[in-house]
């Protein structure tokens, strides 16, 4: 105080005390002009201590020709903006939130994401006073307010309004599933993002091993109100995380209608070659569950039970199944001293049913397998890129090839390919079986089923020791066919569950293995 006191004295003009709202007005531009920004400038900037968090923003840095509603528009996918004040000689505005955890959101996120009004970027902070105390008989403003107050409630905003947010952001979202346990189709996202608008285009792909999506809605206002709403929730219970941000696009090129990309205003569209279209019962095996993402309102977003979303990836695996259908993996940086095509097959088994393995010949670190589905294809990579196998960190990344060549009748491969079409130990080759509701990322922990009754925790202790890691933990189940055992690292349980799945415990009773998400 002393020292704002000591800066007005040494003013060459008579000091009158302001309103204490004036007040506050004058020790943010006391700020500014220490920090020499006073008029936009970055001139002679100073170190000064930032203020609490509070629910009025200070912006900065305004091009001169910027309107109330542009500035509004950058708090509105954070929350309700309740006022306004514009400083147009001092290119500044101080915006009011709701509330203060909407505005520490909203600076928050513009710490990361440069805001922009009228592509010219502007500088966001908290402001040292707690609300704003304008003029109540500023028509203009309060007619700005209102007019959005009216969008934020869902009503229809008016042309000034509609122009400066489509000014303010793109109608497209870029869009990144994280923690992706199940599958989600470009159908899935269609139905949830809708709910806010009209979806015109999506396209999805897959990026640094992340499922991600461009999806472009018709009107900028509802992409900023799907980002609010969304951003951050689960699609299925505790995986399949959206996070969600603008795309520097404002429209999409889409040129096939398949179950990669759609545009929805151009049905015509061909599918492209080899990429199959979207099936529509794929859709309905998520949408018939009323705990769904997909049938909710914004603002009461309950997602999937697990149990539900397994039995909606059951239906989508039993449609997509069979070779060929663009489910095929290249798996790098292998222990070629160690690797077979039968290991290959049991620990990418956890996650889809192995068709074919093929090590490449003149590359035996490397190896190609086609699993029943892209979805199943996926879900493997999402887990296994990047795990240890055989002390070598593996990396897995979805191949060109639509299929895996079995080699030409009366060719010696050497035993490095292997068609496991037929095979007994695909675990998801029933549809609707309880395998979908245990599928987790490896772990330390692992579950054990189809334990004989004479079989005692000692003689799984050595067991799993003789497979070469340390047993840290042990735990029956009630019934005793099942128990939880834990290895000292991941890669231990991954050698143990590769060595040790489908184990003939004797009198033709074989173990079963998978990771756990629980611990012992």
């Amino acid at each position: 105080m002393l020292q704002i006191m000591k800066y007005f004295r040494s003013y060459p003009f008579k000091f009158v005390w302001p309103s204490l709202f004036g007040f506050a007005l004058l020790i943010d531009n006391h700020v500014n002009i220490l920090d020499g920004t006073s008029n936009g400038s970055d001139s002679k900037k100073l170190r000064v201590e930032e203020a609490p968090p509070s629910r009025v923003l200070h912006i900065r840095k305004l091009p001169n020709e910027a309107s109330e509603t542009e500035v509004i528009a950058l708090g509105l996918p954070f929350g309700k903006v309740t006022n306004i004040l514009t400083l147009k000689g001092k290119n500044q505005a101080f915006l009011e939130m709701g509330t203060e955890e909407a505005a520490i959101t909203m600076v928050n996120y513009y710490t990361t994401v440069t805001p922009h009004v009228r592509n010219v970027p502007v500088f966001i902070q908290y402001s040292n006073h707690k609300e704003l105390k304008t003029d109540a008989g500023n028509q203009r403003t309060q007619a700005v307010l209102q007019a959005v107050s009216a969008v934020q409630s869902g009503g229809s905003p008016s042309s000034d309004v509609q122009e400066a947010l489509a000014a303010a952001s793109s109608p497209v979202l870029r869009i990144i599933i994280d923690n992706m346990f199940y599958p989600v189709t470009l159908d899935v996202l269609q139905q949830i993002f809708s709910k806010f608008g009209t979806v015109m285009k999506i396209i999805t792909f897959t990026k640094n091993n992340q499922f991600q999506a461009l999806l472009q809605f018709s009107d900028p206002v509802n992409a900023q109100q799907a980002k609010l709403a969304l951003d951050g929730q689960n699609i299925y219970n505790s995986c399949c995380t959206l996070r969600i941000d603008f795309s520097k696009l404002v429209n999409l090129n889409v040129k096939y209608n398949n179950d990669k990309s759609r545009d929805y205003t151009r049905p015509e569209l061909p599918a492209g070659d080899g990429q199959p279209s979207i099936d529509p019962s794929v859709a309905a095996a998520f949408s018939k569950d009323s705990n769904s993402l997909l049938g909710k309102i914004p603002g009461a977003l309950n997602p999937l039970s697990a149990a539900a979303a397994a039995a909606a990836a059951a239906g989508r695996v039993a449609l997509g199944a069979g070779p060929g259908s663009g489910g095929v993996l290249l798996v790098s940086n292998l222990n070629e001293e160690m690797v077979t095509p039968q290991s290959l097959f049991t620990l990418f088994g956890v996650y889809g049913d192995v068709q074919r393995v093929k090590i490449l010949y003149n590359k035996k670190d490397s190896a190609l397998i086609q699993m029943s589905d892209a979805n199943q294809a996926q879900l493997a990579m999402s887990h296994l890129n990047g795990q240890k196998m055989y002390g070598k960190i593996i990396r897995v990344t979805l191949s060109k090839h639509q299929t895996v060549a079995l080699p030409r009748d009366g060719l010696d491969d050497q035993g490095l390919t292997k068609d496991y079409a037929n095979s007994p130990l695909h675990r998801f080759k029933k549809p609707g079986s309880k395998n979908f509701q245990n599928i987790f990322p490896p772990s330390a922990t692992l579950h054990l089923s189809n334990i004989q009754q004479d079989v005692s925790e000692e003689d799984l202790r050595l067991l799993f020791s003789n497979a070469g890691g340390t047993v840290k933990a042990f735990k029956f189940f009630q019934d005793r066919k099942m128990a939880l055992i834990q290895m000292s690292t991941v890669e231990e349980a991954i050698q143990a569950l590769i060595d040790l799945h489908n184990y003939n415990m004797g009198a033709n009773q074989h173990l079963r293995v998978s990771f756990s998400k629980s611990t012992i």
